[in-house]
């Protein structure tokens, strides 16, 4: 039987265990990845994404490089927009213009009609 963990207290670890686990990469690796001493680094990670702790900016944009995602999921409140963050995350050069351009183009487009 795999051990239990507990679940997230806070945003910034549900989002942590969500991008861990979409990687498959376990707590003591990505530990060691961002820099963490190895016989710490999954009690620490354990930490960061139970809510216990919330690890310095410098460590969670480590983080996010090692998961491959932008730093700004990990904080995002919103789960629509952590979706759109992760896919944007995706986009290179003339894709996130595109993206940009649509978005805007949708927001003016809104503003056209409700004034």
């Amino acid at each position: 039987m795999p051990p239990r963990t507990k679940p997230p207290s806070n945003l910034f670890g549900k989002r942590l265990r969500e991008a861990r686990l979409r990687t498959g990469i376990p707590q003591d690796q990505l530990g060691v990845a961002v820099g963490l001493d190895e016989t710490t680094a999954s009690a620490r990670m354990s930490r960061y994404e139970t809510g216990v702790h919330e690890p310095p900016v410098d460590i969670a944009n480590r983080i996010a490089q090692v998961l491959g995602v932008p730093s700004s999921y990990l904080y995002c409140e919103d789960d629509d927009l952590a979706e759109v963050i992760l896919a944007w995350g995706q986009l290179t050069g003339d894709g996130r213009v595109r993206a940009k351009k649509s978005v805007l183009g949708l927001v003016a487009g809104a503003e056209q009609r409700m004034g």
